[in-house]
């Protein structure tokens, strides 16, 4: 039996009525990729936010190596960050520094290495996702789409995380460039032997990089397999979803 990196338990989160969480229950084996899809709006970056201790659910219970997350205070949680990477959706990448300050933040802010050490290692993990040294002292305004999710994604790998979060990492992209950041994230993520939990609704993407899937709807996880299970699944939800159709049980609110 594999071993169980995070573990959640009736999970809840509201934001005054609105209720976003509903008891998600999920579990994501060491060095597995999860995936979760779902629609706009679904509560998917709420649930990492959870994860990572930035918001304190309402109820359940989140543990990761076995240690309770909710409710840790400051010292605790900037160990549990150490343990984490993150690409954002929009790259989330600082303006003002040069491209290798951004990959190294980590490194310098936190882990107290010295400029010129940093940058190496910021030099070395730029080209394991195919990015040339000379990028490294351009601003990442110079930088087209595709480049910057690069370096968001250098950023993201660059402390040798355990576990690494994924916030919509194709969107905005065109699907070839798609296609290179999917294989980028599978390599990096197998590389470090990390642990993957990413949230999406490409599912090209979703295919490609997933060992396992897991869809949310209504504040709920309303099934989980793997890709081979989600092509020959007869629910519902999850056979709407992944058509596209907007006949199903899930209703778009106009």
């Amino acid at each position: 039996m594999s071993e169980t990196k995070i573990k959640i338990t009736n999970l809840h989160k509201a934001f005054g009525k609105k209720v976003v969480l509903s008891g998600v229950d999920l579990e994501i084996a060491k060095g597995e990729s999860l995936v979760v899809i779902g629609g706009s709006g679904t509560g998917k970056s709420v649930l990492i936010k959870c994860i990572q201790g930035l918001l304190v659910p309402d109820e359940g219970s989140i543990l990761v190596d076995d240690q309770e997350v909710v409710g840790i205070d400051e010292e605790e949680k900037e160990a549990l960050h150490s343990k984490m990477g993150m690409l954002f959706q929009g790259g989330a990448l600082f303006d003002s520094l040069s491209v290798w300050e951004n990959v190294a933040f980590d490194l310098l802010e936190n882990r107290g290495m010295n400029k010129k050490d940093a940058k190496n290692e910021a030099i070395r993990v730029l080209r394991s996702v195919g990015l040339a040294p000379d990028v490294a002292d351009l601003s990442p305004s110079e930088l087209s789409g595709g480049m910057q999710k690069r370096v968001g994604l250098a950023r993201a790998i660059a402390s040798k995380p355990e576990i690494i979060f994924f916030d919509e990492p194709t969107t905005g992209l065109d699907p070839i460039m798609s296609d290179v950041i999917n294989d980028l994230i599978i390599e990096s993520v197998k590389g470090l032997g990390a642990t993957a939990l990413t949230i999406t609704h490409d599912m090209t993407s979703a295919r490609k990089i997933a060992d396992r899937i897991a869809m949310l709807y209504q504040g709920k996880i309303v099934w989980q397999g793997t890709v081979k299970e989600m092509d020959k699944t007869d629910n519902p939800y999850v056979r709407q979803f992944i058509n596209g159709s907007s006949q199903g049980p899930i209703k778009v609110e106009v």
